[in-house]
């Protein structure tokens, strides 16, 4: 794929904008849990992400892409070193899985077992997935215009990345059960309201700005990225206002 220095740039920033999110992923997953456990938390998503490169790197890129590593330079440097900043880009993505993962089973997994369960998200599983869709492995994109008469077409995760992580997350869940202490012995629910309210809308800010970063970029060619940012906002934007009017139906001096 010839690519341009103003790609590589352009593909480059959306990259960090996701590795943003993931401070994100982190401030809303600390505002959620209780205080006790917010440094364990912190300290999972961290080390969740770090697992996930190392993983990705030397195995989950490679199944997904067959490419690897283990080159002369000069290879990798093709095309202003278009591959080796794809590979930082799609990394992100595969981070996200264990990040979904992560909230949906805050405070109920123990350090290890989770650090172990993302190695093999982002190197086996999720790999596999990500390369039937965007890259035609097992023949899978012509088996969907077989059938269908059109290929299958995820333009930035939607399926790949979050809906495959909320079915991981799901399984986990379903396996796990409820946090303790969340339900009585009668079945009655016992609350555990959000330990800080500021992080949770900083995780917010930080996604909103992340989010640009995982839609736009992911056309991956500077020129096609004008359509993909006037979705994002209006999108965002239109969910916002429902979500504060459904707020406000539900408790009239909310905002107040």
């Amino acid at each position: 794929m010839s690519a341009s220095s103003v790609d590589v740039l352009f593909i480059l920033l959306g990259a960090i904008m996701i590795l943003a999110m993931h401070a994100g992923f982190a401030f809303l997953e600390l505002g959620t849990v209780r205080k006790k456990n917010q440094v364990n938390a912190l300290v999972k998503i961290l080390t969740d992400f770090a697992v996930s490169a190392i993983a990705y790197f030397f195995i989950g890129y490679g199944i997904a892409y067959g490419v690897h590593f283990f080159g002369p330079a000069s290879d990798m440097l093709q095309n202003h070193g278009f591959e080796l900043v794809k590979f930082f880009f799609l990394l992100t993505f595969a981070a996200a899985i264990p990040a979904i993962v992560s909230g949906g089973i805050a405070e109920r997994a123990k350090f290890h077992p989770q650090s172990a369960a993302t190695f093999l998200l982002v190197g086996f599983i999720y790999p596999f997935f990500e390369g039937m869709v965007w890259n035609n492995n097992f023949g899978m994109q012509d088996l969907f215009k077989a059938w269908f008469g059109a290929p299958f077409h995820d333009f930035a995760g939607s399926v790949v990345v979050h809906a495959v992580g909320g079915w991981i997350g799901l399984a986990a869940v379903l396996h796990l059960g409820a946090r303790r202490g969340r339900y009585s012995k009668e079945g009655r629910i016992a609350a555990h309201p959000p330990s800080s309210i500021p992080f949770l809308a900083l995780g917010a800010w930080i996604l909103i700005v992340g989010w640009f970063g995982f839609n736009v970029m992911s056309a991956q060619k500077n020129r096609r990225h004008f359509r993909p940012s006037g979705h994002e906002f209006t999108h965002g934007d239109g969910g916002r206002h429902l979500s504060r009017h459904r707020g406000w139906q539900k408790r009239p001096g909310l905002y107040s």
